[in-house]
């Protein structure tokens, strides 16, 4: 059997925490940052943790992490 082959964009944008669950960043946080709030900001620079319904689409992406 091949070794599988990861997706090289995923690899980037999601990482495997120590308990085996999928951390991605937040959304909005790239340009257009005048508008919003501080508080909104600080709250976009941590990452969160995937939901199940997107870790099943994600999981196949990133067989090695």
């Amino acid at each position: 059997m091949p070794k599988m082959k990861t997706n090289r964009a995923a690899s980037r944008r999601f990482k495997v925490s120590g308990s085996g669950k999928i951390v991605r960043r937040k959304a909005n946080k790239s340009h257009i940052l005048t508008k919003k709030s501080r508080t909104r900001k600080r709250r976009l620079r941590q990452s969160a943790i995937m939901r199940k319904e997107d870790v099943k689409i994600v999981r196949p992406l990133i067989p090695y992490l």
